[in-house]
């Protein structure tokens, strides 16, 4: 089949992709940014894949979608945007979608969305609906699949839960722990997925798809923390309101502030999924809460986690066309030039390539922790998200608080660009050449603040930049 992939930088997208191109099916890979789609991962099955840019909140990017597809997956959502109305924007999307897929030969879409049984919605559950509604056509069929929580490595859900219990021996924590859900395992979505495409039976339907178990969040926090043997206690007051509970989210684990609020929205809300036999007709296993939690630790161990939520990028980030910080300016902007000479370089760019995330920044890491803090409490990203591979990178991955534009290894080049609030704009960039490792900071001020705040922290660049190149280059 011929099939329209959208959201492939994703969470999901990516890990769908590389199922389908498994099956053996040709795939027309919709982005925003030809620069975010990295290649790598598919070089032996090139072949297979055929790259298009598309924005979907402008109709005009959607010209170039192939008239001859078969099938596509919408996997596109706005739920961690800062900008504007997010309901909005997702029901353009949708309808802009629709409207260029009825221009195609498509027979089917797979639409991936939440469990929406209550009357009365959260405003993201709400908006899922909508999308849902705006997608359904007279020329195509639909099929939906409606999940509740998804647990992988990787998975925002994962990684929240996987914060809380971890860092937190006790917590005080919301009502609405009390709220009933029912995860599902990140190997059944994806089953699910593929199972559906091209089977007549789903066409027009929808159906909700969840694992085995129905428990509160207080209890899935718990059943992780026996998991992982640890000794956890949960104390729920009434008193905290949502707006509390958001922050509360935000400072201790490694989601944004607006994903926060929309998390918080949406758990005041039961999500059980209504009974249904598609797991039954697509010969798919349903696994446990204990089961998908155990699976995601297979990979977190084995270093193999393929897609992380925090890679995505929010709309707000990609607005500002982030591929254009891939020539690092010279005019108008302050430096930090160090190099050190490696013994070496295979092992420097080892270490070059593992900077941050568990590994850390090899130097004052206590410095580093202190600047993720600033940075969450001015509701920047902090350095919570860590990395998804702890030895590889390639261009759009986050580390930290950096978001990588450019990664090398034959070159033995490094480029990083700030994604942390600051007066400005940052890039940290790492290089080897002739057994010489080159370091260079690069900060472009934004008025009258940025150049106050490049001369505040030039008394931490000595201690700081200067201790990690010696660590990097093996001194």
């Amino acid at each position: 089949m011929k099939i329209l992939l959208t959201g492939v930088t994703g969470y999901i997208g990516k890990r769908l992709l590389i199922q389908l191109l498994e099956d053996g099916h040709q795939i027309v890979c919709s982005v925003r940014d030809k620069n975010r789609f990295g290649l790598k991962l598919f070089k032996e099955k090139i072949d297979q894949i055929e790259v298009i840019e598309n924005d979907f909140l402008d109709e005009k990017t959607l010209a170039n979608i192939p008239k001859d597809i078969d099938a596509a997956y919408y996997l596109i959502h706005s739920m961690s945007s800062s900008e504007g109305d997010f309901e909005e924007k997702e029901k353009i999307s949708a309808e802009n979608f629709r409207s260029a897929l009825e221009k195609t030969a498509v027979k089917q879409v797979i639409f991936l969305t939440g469990i929406i049984n209550e009357e009365k919605l959260s405003k993201h559950l709400q908006s899922r609906k909508n999308v849902e509604g705006a997608l359904q056509s007279s020329v195509y069929s639909l099929t939906s699949l409606r999940a509740g929580i998804i647990v992988g490595s990787g998975s925002a859900s994962f990684e929240i839960i996987r914060d809380l219990v971890e860092k937190l021996p006790v917590m005080i924590t919301p009502k609405w722990l009390n709220t009933k859900c029912q995860p599902i395992a990140i190997r059944n979505v994806m089953q699910f997925l593929v199972g559906v495409l091209g089977k007549e039976f789903t066409y027009n339907q929808n159906y909700d798809i969840a694992g085995t178990n129905v428990l509160t969040y207080k209890e899935m926090l718990l059943q992780y923390a026996e998991i992982r043997g640890l000794k956890r206690h949960i104390f729920i007051v009434p008193v905290m309101t949502p707006k509390l509970s958001s922050y509360w989210l935000y400072f201790v684990t490694s989601t944004s502030y607006f994903l926060a609020i929309n998390l918080v929205d949406s758990m005041k809300i039961d999500v059980v999924a209504k009974k249904n036999n598609l797991a039954e007709k697509l010969n798919i296993h349903l696994f446990s809460y204990e089961e998908a939690i155990r699976q995601a630790f297979d990979k977190i161990k084995q270093n193999d986690v393929l897609s992380s939520w925090f890679d995505s990028f929010t709309n707000q980030f990609h607005s500002r066309k982030v591929w254009q910080y891939l020539e690092v300016p010279e005019e108008g902007c302050f430096k930090d030039i160090r190099q050190e000479k490696v013994d070496d370089e295979e092992r420097a760019l080892d270490r070059v390539f593992s900077i941050g995330g568990k590994t850390g920044w090899y130097y004052a890491d206590f410095l580093w922790r202190i600047r993720g803090f600033l940075d969450k409490l001015f509701g920047g990203v902090g350095l919570r998200r860590g990395r998804r591979n702890m030895s590889t990178l390639e261009a759009g991955d986050s580390v930290d608080f950096w978001r990588v534009l450019y990664a090398n290894r034959e070159e033995k080049r490094l480029l990083l660009f700030a994604e942390m609030k600051l007066p400005g704009e940052a890039w940290l960039e790492f290089k080897i050449k002739n057994g010489i490792l080159y370091q260079e900071a690069t900060f472009r001020p934004l008025g009258l603040s940025g150049r106050l705040y490049w001369y505040s922290v030039l008394p931490f660049h000595g201690l700081i930049f200067n201790g990690m190149l010696k660590k990097l280059a093996g001194k």
